[in-house]
């Protein structure tokens, strides 16, 4: 249930072919790509900035934990 067969893909780019082109689907196909990527840059960039800042900034300045 809910999952695309084989046959079901060749439909799907057979009517995108016939109603876009052969021109245009590298064009959507480069556009879709460029929008996966920004996508995932955006996420990764969302998951640094909520590392707490003072963890990450502590262990570099401190170092191995010395005892005094």
């Amino acid at each position: 249930m809910g999952g695309l067969g084989t046959t079901e893909i060749i439909v799907i780019a057979v009517v995108a072919l016939v109603l876009f082109g052969p021109a245009k689907i590298p064009e959507f196909a480069r556009s879709l790509g460029r929008a996966v990527n920004m996508f995932k840059k955006g996420m990764k960039e969302g998951l640094e900035d909520d590392e707490p800042a003072g963890k990450t900034d502590e262990a570099k300045k401190d170092g191995p934990a010395s005892k005094h």
